[in-house]
């Protein structure tokens, strides 16, 4: 059995005419590579300044999330502002107004004209209060201070009832 022979420059030719073919589109690749290493570029910028839109949106709705809050709380303060000048109307009502005819000897200091401090008191607990002040006005009235000792330890209701019992004397 015989086999045939070929020679080896054959394949070796080969390769290098395709290589020389190669070399020849090589210019045409390289432009090609280099447009689209340009494109990848852009598209890596695209997508960085995307995701800065995208982050600036977020802080964006977060900031409007805060403003509509806002301005509910400054629609309550407003839809009650009619409370309070009523009250502050009242209030400055109950002074007594002092006649033209009398002399200024006898007019009282500014600081009696001015009416008293309104305070706003939360009413949640309205019945316990009330029950705790119904008991100091009994305690008051007997003379009897041993009932700050059997308040509860909570300061704040310590000193309004301090304040509350000495106006009360």
């Amino acid at each position: 059995m015989s086999y045939p022979t070929r020679s080896f420059s054959s394949h070796l030719r080969a390769p290098s005419s395709s290589a020389s073919s190669s070399s020849s589109q090589s210019p045409a690749l390289l432009a090609r590579i280099e447009e689209k290493k340009g494109e990848l570029q852009n598209l890596r910028e695209l997508r960085d300044l995307s995701a800065a839109v995208a982050s600036q949106m977020e802080a964006l709705e977060q900031k409007l999330t805060t403003l509509s809050d806002g301005t509910g709380a400054i629609a309550a303060v407003l839809s009650n502002w009619h409370n309070v000048l009523r009250a502050i109307n009242m209030a400055s009502a109950k002074l007594a107004k002092p006649s033209g005819d009398a002399p200024m000897e006898d007019a009282p200091e500014p600081a009696e004209l001015l009416p008293q401090t309104l305070v706003r008191i939360p009413t949640e607990h309205a019945p316990t209060l009330q029950a705790q002040a119904d008991a100091i006005e009994a305690a008051a009235a007997e003379g009897d201070s041993t009932w700050l000792n059997a308040m509860p330890e909570r300061p704040d209701t310590k000193f309004a009832l301090k304040v509350y019992a000495a106006k009360i004397k």
